[in-house]
């Protein structure tokens, strides 16, 4: 599928929902106690949906790739606050929703990983490179492989 606007990309929304989340675990009055801990969290949850849109909107495969290494970075140390937070005094009755954002942001790290590796086995090189002529070119093979795929239900119904 093809996404016209970050907005549309399921992992941005999937990181969306996750610093929403964050910032309600840590809005709780007892990270008044771990301003640094909360400050971290909502930073770094934060910080995958921002790098996500910004890869998307830099116009090269290579600046999109780099934000996305750059996003799942940002999901990692979420985690690993996450994870210091599970052995923080007072935190304990909140273990588990501290557990479900940590399953948000490995799911989320995970699928970064999937959109990365489909780009970097990709000819194509982004937007900024797209000229009249490529993308003529690219208009025709597509139509070309419809054609094709077409033909062969053709021929597959016989």
């Amino acid at each position: 599928m093809k996404y016209s606007r970050f907005e549309e990309l399921p992992v941005w929304k999937d990181a969306i929902e996750l610093a929403v989340r964050a910032f309600e675990l840590t809005s709780r009055p007892v990270f008044k106690r771990y301003y640094s801990v909360r400050d971290q969290i909502e930073r770094a949850s934060m910080s995958i949906s921002n790098n996500i849109a910004e890869g998307f909107e830099r116009g090269t495969t290579q600046e999109t790739l780099t934000f996305l290494y750059i996003s799942r970075g940002s999901s990692g140390e979420t985690r690993s606050v996450l994870c210091l937070c599970e052995r923080l005094p007072g935190l304990t009755d909140l273990r588990s929703e501290i557990s479900d954002l940590k399953s948000r942001a490995e799911s989320i790290s995970r699928q970064l990983r999937r959109w990365a590796d489909s780009l970097q086995n990709s000819d194509i090189r982004g937007q900024r490179y797209l000229t009249d002529k490529t993308r003529s070119r690219s208009k025709e093979a597509r139509e070309r492989e419809e054609f094709l795929k077409e033909l062969e239900e053709v021929r597959n119904r016989k």
